[in-house]
């Protein structure tokens, strides 16, 4: 079983790797105090589940401003103001599943099947995960381009045989 620190880094990596080359953006820790993971009014939260050897969720959750900044800089657009909640959702889902990706190939030495599903974005506010029982939480806090808090939580445990 992956060790919680181990998985925190794994997801601080592969969120830089995904911000720095596909979406052109910095995205640095904020600190290792655990807080919630919704922001202060809209938000959004993007959630990718996956199976296999390890079963769980990861989600990334962030307000509605930083998902529209994000959703710009993918498109190559100046601002995400004039995008639908429909489009910036699309681009939240699409960082939960390149995440993912990047978070699977750093791991799949130690399970090699996992199977992953499409993303599912929400938006309202005061947003937070609901995993069972017995998954073990990795949350790492994150500061984007110095100015959006980003919060990436991965809620696994190992696979029940």
């Amino acid at each position: 079983m992956l060790e919680q620190m181990t998985m925190e880094q794994t997801i601080l990596d592969a969120a830089r790797e995904v911000f720095e080359t596909m979406i052109f953006m910095d995205i640095e820790p904020a600190g290792s105090e655990p807080q919630d993971s919704s922001p202060e009014g809209a938000a959004l939260m993007g959630s990718i589940t996956f199976r296999g050897g390890l079963e769980g969720c990861l989600t990334i959750c962030l307000s509605e401003a930083c998902a529209r900044s994000i959703a710009a800089n993918m498109l190559g657009m100046d601002s995400g103001d004039q995008l639908s909640l429909s489009e910036v959702g699309d681009a939240v889902g699409e960082v939960a599943n390149m995440t993912m990706g990047s978070i699977k190939h750093r791991i799949q030495n130690t399970y090699t099947d996992l199977q992953v599903s499409i993303p599912t974005v929400v938006s309202g506010r005061q947003l937070f995960p609901m995993p069972g029982e017995d998954f073990t939480r990795g949350q790492v806090n994150t500061t984007l381009d110095e100015i959006f808090p980003v919060t990436f939580s991965m809620y696994y445990k190992q696979a029940q045989n």
